[in-house]
Parts: C-alpha cells; structure tokens; sequence
C-alpha cells in the first residue's frame, strides 16, 4: 500500500491527534479515512449489480397507501 507523506502546521496535527484520539483512531487511520471520502466519488465497484439488480424472490409491489389525512388548519 502507498504511503502520502505531508506537512502541516504544529496546530493543524495537534488538531488531528485530537479528533483521532476522539474516534478511537489511529492518525493514519483517521486521515485515510478523511481523504478517501474526498477522493472517492461516484458509486462503488459492482453495486448497481449486487444492490440494484440483486434482488430474488417475488416482485415487490406497492399496496395502497389511502386517503391523506386532513389536518387542523394552524
């Protein structure tokens, strides 16, 4: 696995020792974990295949849902 090196201010990485310590985290964890939900973007690998289409058994269907409710005017 690659590993990013960076560079921050002592107040920017004091800052993250914190939240990490907060999450019960390791530091490495707590920044992988920021940056891949800033890098990763768009659906994951196969999901349209495994969620979408993936479903076995009888065809879902949508019963009634009724009249609305009236309300008191406020």
């Amino acid at each position: 696995m690659p590993q990013l090196h960076l560079y921050v201010p002592d107040e920017v990485a004091s800052q993250v020792k914190a939240k990490a310590s907060a999450l019960g985290l390791s530091v490495s964890r707590y920044l992988a974990d920021l940056v891949r939900r800033d890098v990763d973007v768009g659906w994951p690998d196969e999901f349209f295949e495994d969620v979408v289409g993936g479903w076995v058994g009888e065809p879902l269907t949508r019963p009634s849902q009724g009249t609305h409710e009236e309300r008191d005017a406020l």
